[in-house]
């Protein structure tokens, strides 16, 4: 349903500047399929989910998601079929609107606002109970008094409260304490699984990287060196994938913040 052909993109080419940050790489994504990527800083997973979002146009090419190509597809416009979670939780919500409106706007736009129904807004408090923190009592809360993990708790819920055609999650539990991280990620798995969504998810966690999800991938130098699924991923620890890293790359994964993730 996503599928990326041999796409690349050079920032600042021709200057001392230059960085090719995308070398032809291609991905094909099934239907319902919960891939995580793992890498080094500069590996290019983030600018992979930039070319997918429509931060910025490929340099060569094609993004075709649901059999529509979207290469040239405005971000704004790309929006309407994908959902994105950064590592920011401030990223994600309005801090000085309410939950309620927060999640009224994720779902209708600014127009349906002003026309909730008590029934609408029930269905509302019933979504966000489901989170299992307590929101659904603090419907009226400014979302910028919030926890971290709650606004990101919250800005999941907003991503998929309309389920997109694709889920981008960029490291959306890496500024989280380690028992709020969990709780997210349980989250994640959870509203993953129920809309059967299909998604992407970045994460600096190699252990995480082989639990969740159906597939695991690896980037280094802006392409994929290896994308393990099934019966080989099963049977793999994180020592299998840094001697795989070592491999395919020809040297030894040297991120500290992969290497000291609780694996």
């Amino acid at each position: 349903m996503l599928k990326i052909n041999d796409i690349s993109k050079t920032f600042n080419p021709g200057t001392v500047n230059e960085k090719t940050a995308l070398s032809h790489l291609s991905l094909s994504v099934s239907d319902g399929d919960f891939i995580s990527i793992i890498g080094s800083n500069g590996a290019g997973k983030s600018t992979l989910f930039n070319a997918v979002a429509g931060s910025f146009l490929t340099d060569e090419g094609s993004i075709i998601l649901d059999n529509e190509d979207i290469t040239l597809v405005p971000e704004h416009v790309r929006a309407r079929s994908i959902g994105r979670l950064f590592q920011d939780p401030q990223k994600g919500t309005a801090p000085d609107m309410s939950i309620e409106e927060n999640l009224a706007l994720a779902a209708g736009g600014g127009g349906w606002l002003s026309r909730l129904t008590k029934k609408e807004k029930s269905v509302l408090r019933e979504r966000v109970a489901v989170l299992g923190m307590g929101l659904e009592d603090r419907m009226s809360a400014p979302v910028g008094l919030l926890s971290g993990g709650q606004r990101q708790a919250l800005a999941l819920l907003m991503a998929t409260i309309n389920p997109p055609k694709l889920l981008l999650l960029d490291e959306h539990t890496a500024a989280l304490d380690p028992d709020t991280s969990a709780k997210v990620s349980e989250l994640t798995d959870d509203i993953v699984s129920q809309n059967n969504l299909t998604c992407l998810m970045i994460t600096h966690n190699m252990h995480s990287a082989l639990l969740q999800g159906n597939r695991t991938l690896m980037m280094e130098n802006g392409n994929i060196i290896f994308d393990i699924s099934g019966a080989e991923r099963e049977k793999m620890s994180v020592d299998d994938l840094l001697d795989m890293f070592r491999n395919r790359s020809g040297h030894s994964l040297d991120n500290d913040r992969m290497l000291l993730a609780d694996n």
